[in-house]
């Protein structure tokens, strides 16, 4: 049986027979076995990939649709650049900084931010998750309203402080982090994927280290998302910070972004 390095069981179901050879690609490539007793399941259904906890008390699975459901929604009635989080990060007419989403997860900030026309980088630690939103954006690709924005939007699995230690090619302008701990996010979406996440991704410890990285590789700012009443990431202190009801951004200025030409 298959273990995560938390020493969570997953195997790997395909929930339909013609989707057996796709689900056996991805358990070879995952590490997955396809038999016996888990704790969750990747599951393969003909919408994509799911990620579901198993048990009687159980949540319904996770997956990421960047077509139709919550994110949907947002793109289309969200608030466009007004939103809280396209301040935190800088746009403002003229200006969509290049930015490396260092802590990914299934990638609803980072979509957002590709909606209103940002460049982003993406990466993800978590093998599971980040199959999950490989799954997504290529799902995404065979839609035309959604597929100019995931054009956008490029994933990278690893260790996110060792990528940036190693980053090759142009510096981001903008790096965003949102830490997995210590949510306390209490809307339903959030719990059910915090309840799937939790015992697979752990806590982020080494955020401090995460934010010395970020500082020392972006050009413009580094951006941290943090529930509104958590204290700030221990080392640098922010310059700033935007509220909200629930979230917070700590922002740490690094230069001013300005519209390109000026």
């Amino acid at each position: 049986m298959s273990e995560d390095k938390h020493g969570t069981a997953v195997r790997m179901d395909a929930l339909a027979p013609h989707l057996a050879v796709d689900a056996a690609q991805w358990a070879a490539r995952l590490g997955l076995p396809q038999t016996g007793d888990a704790a969750f399941a990747l599951q393969l259904a003909d919408s994509g990939l799911q990620l579901v906890e198993l048990g009687p008390q159980a949540p319904g699975p996770v997956r990421v649709d960047f077509v139709e459901g919550a994110v949907a929604h947002r793109r289309l009635f969200g608030g466009g650049s007004g939103q809280m989080i396209a301040k935190a990060v800088g746009i403002q007419a003229g200006v969509r900084p290049s930015i490396l989403d260092a802590t990914a997860g299934l990638g609803r900030d980072a979509f957002v931010l590709a909606s209103l026309g940002c460049m982003v980088n993406m990466i993800e630690r978590q093998p599971l998750i980040a199959a999950l939103l490989e799954d997504g954006l290529v799902r995404a690709g065979h839609d035309p309203d959604v597929a100019p924005i995931t054009a956008r939007m490029r994933l990278h699995l690893g260790n996110a402080i060792s990528l940036i230690n190693d980053w090759q090619g142009e510096r981001p302008q903008v790096i965003y982090l949102d830490p997995m701990f210590p949510h306390r996010d209490k809307s339903a979406l959030v719990k059910k994927e915090m309840r799937v996440f939790r015992p697979l991704v752990g806590d982020d410890m080494d955020a401090p280290a995460l934010l010395a990285a970020a500082l020392q590789l972006a050009t413009h700012r580094v951006v941290v998302k943090r529930p509104r009443k958590a204290p700030v990431v221990e080392g640098a202190k922010p310059g700033y910070a935007l509220e909200g009801k629930s979230s917070r951004y700590d922002i740490y200025p690094l230069k001013k972004l300005v519209p390109a030409g000026k």
